[in-house]
């Protein structure tokens, strides 16, 4: 069941970064995002921010992250749990900018299970010297979707 769970939840994310399912918004915001190390619960991302989420600046905008420390929360929480969960708080620190072109690492990791209520950090980092970026923090909640109904939506 563990494996099953880490599968659907990879086989959910390369459907979005595929445009099969979900908004095309969020294949925007993970274009270019690779899979580097998977495991229930815990998952480990390379990506290079891309053009088509910049700011006038040229810095990766804040919306475009939060939404995908959004979805990668989502996704490892399924990894776990084996359950669709929807957001019930949602923070996002942010101490340093992203420029387009620039590597980052991200990691995002289940740190509470509160039966219902799961609890998962996802951390962006510079690659490199590993300066962080920002941090999410984020309380999900299952609800009684399946994988299937949310990729309708």
């Amino acid at each position: 069941m563990e494996n099953d769970s880490l599968q659907t939840s990879l086989a959910w994310l390369r459907d979005i970064l595929q445009g099969k399912i979900g908004h095309g918004f969020d294949t925007r915001v993970l274009q270019g995002l690779r899979v580097i190390h998977a495991e229930k619960g815990f998952m480990r991302f390379d990506f290079v921010v891309p053009k088509s989420v910049s700011d006038i600046d040229g810095n990766r905008n804040v919306g475009a992250l939060a939404s995908l420390v959004d979805l990668l929360g989502a996704v490892t929480i399924f990894s776990f749990a084996n359950r669709v969960v929807t957001s019930v708080d949602f923070s996002v620190s942010y101490y340093s900018t992203a420029k387009i072109q620039e590597h980052v690492e991200i990691e995002s990791k289940v740190s509470a299970n509160k039966g219902n209520l799961v609890y998962v950090v996802v951390e962006v980092k510079r690659k490199g010297n590993g300066e962080v970026i920002a941090v999410g923090k984020l309380w999900m909640a299952s609800n009684k979707l399946s994988v299937a109904q949310v990729s309708n939506l």
